[in-house]
């Protein structure tokens, strides 16, 4: 990546925005897939995809959460409007994870 692309965001993205119904594709023929609600644990209990693992971006302990997970997996990240799960995709992608999509619209889309 020159500095131009870095500098100017003309760079590819380190993670895919999908739309609700392509992000369940992907869930549904991707063995290894791991979906991940990054909603507080409130928002989660309150309704979530089914088989979803809840990793709240603004817990303390977020980052060592990640750590733990396998970068070789498929991950699906979604919150209620896309912000949050897109912010973690990022920080996810910083930290050597490749396969990441991310819930444009989040929840609400669906």
């Amino acid at each position: 990546m020159s500095f131009f692309q870095s500098f100017f965001g003309t760079a590819s993205s380190k993670y895919q925005n999908v739309r609700a119904g392509e992000f369940m594709q992907i869930a549904e023929s991707t063995p290894d897939a791991v979906l991940i609600d990054v909603r507080t644990p409130a928002e989660f209990s309150g309704g979530k995809l089914p088989g979803a693992k809840n990793i709240d971006i603004f817990s303390k302990d977020f980052l060592s959460q990640i750590d733990k997970l396998d970068k070789d997996k498929t991950y699906l990240l979604y919150c209620r409007s896309g912000n949050r799960s897109g912010q973690a995709c990022n920080i996810m992608a910083g930290r050597g994870f490749t396969k990441l999509y991310n819930m444009a619209g989040g929840v609400v889309s669906m």
